[in-house]
């Protein structure tokens, strides 16, 4: 059958059908510019502007933001939306995820925004993004959720990607992605771009992951992961040849912590890791990597190089903190 139209002047859309205000108006007070204080003023080419964003998770005055804002700062400014500003009493960081802990204080508590639940945002989920891009703070966007669960990127360690497409800038770092619910579900850390400014491709950490690492440096300052206690560096030239090994085809162990998982599977300085765990590694970054999505208390296997020599050892990585 055909349409009725609606009669003229008829009720309207209720507003949370095409508006985002309340929305915006509930999250809004708890997102902040962070600025460091003793930070190098950066060169006009650099991407970096020397500020970016983060949002209050706690009353107490608990802000969640992104570790490459606040790496190089020995001091910071958080400014709010209202207009105060607040000095950083301290700083926990955590650069396997570029997120950091940043906590300020008041009498009177702060505004915040809880986390929601990411993993049940799905592709094509609406999603606003706050910020303050290129210094204009209090700027909101919208879009969708374009993918979950980006990996394997190699901007960070350890990832978890929400990726969406909503338009985010330099500023935007460290500021929510969040729900039409007003929930936390990710917090907005990089962009794929071939120009330097936004191409549609925003990357923001996963509410889970944000969640849990947040957690952790509130409750022990750093975040617990599995170690096996051994450090390394790329494969040159020199120690290649002398494995019988391509470049590229592993890892020097550069020291090995004494009473380490590392030394209790007889590995040594030198000895060049070509798999861990049944995954190739080619540079320190993929060691690392690894290391830390390996099960703690459970022995992996480790492929060795040793003097030219291949051999299999068995380690079993033990959880400790990751202190930055």
């Amino acid at each position: 059958p055909a349409p009725v139209p609606a009669p003229a002047g008829g009720p309207a859309l209720p507003r949370d059908w095409n508006s985002y205000a309340p929305v915006v108006k509930r999250v809004a007070p708890a997102v902040v510019v962070i600025e460091g204080k003793t930070k190098a003023r950066p060169k006009l080419d650099d991407p970096d502007p020397g500020f970016g964003s983060g949002v209050l998770i706690h009353p107490a005055g608990i802000v969640l933001t992104c570790n490459h804002l606040v790496a190089d700062a020995t001091a910071l400014d958080v400014t709010l939306a209202d207009g105060r500003t607040f000095p950083a009493k301290e700083i926990r960081r955590d650069p396997k995820t570029d997120l950091a802990i940043v906590r300020i204080e008041d009498p009177a508590p702060f505004p915040f925004v809880e986390f929601g639940n990411s993993e049940a945002m799905e592709p094509g989920d609406r999603v606003l993004a706050f910020g303050a891009p290129f210094g204009l703070t209090g700027s909101v966007t919208q879009g969708i959720v374009s993918a979950r669960g980006r990996r394997n990127l190699n901007v960070n360690v350890v990832e978890d990607f929400i990726q969406f497409d909503a338009a985010v800038n330099a500023g935007n770092s460290g500021g929510p992605l969040v729900s039409t619910e007003g929930k936390l579900i990710g917090l907005t850390s990089a962009i794929k771009t071939r120009s330097g400014g936004f191409q549609g491709v925003g990357l923001a950490v996963s509410g889970k992951l944000a969640d849990a690492v947040a957690a952790d440096l509130i409750r022990n300052g750093a975040v617990k992961r599995p170690s096996i206690g051994v450090q390394v560096r790329e494969l040159d030239e020199d120690a290649a040849t002398r494995n019988k090994l391509k470049p590229g085809g592993g890892v020097v162990i550069s020291e090995v912590v004494a009473k380490s998982p590392g030394e209790a599977a007889n590995l040594g300085v030198g000895d060049v890791v070509t798999t861990f765990n049944g995954q190739a590694v080619t540079t320190p970054r993929e060691m690392l990597k690894a290391v830390v999505a390996a099960p703690a208390g459970q022995p992996v296997a480790v492929v060795v190089v040793r003097n030219g020599q291949a051999f299999q050892t068995r380690v079993t990585p033990v959880e400790q903190l990751d202190v930055a």
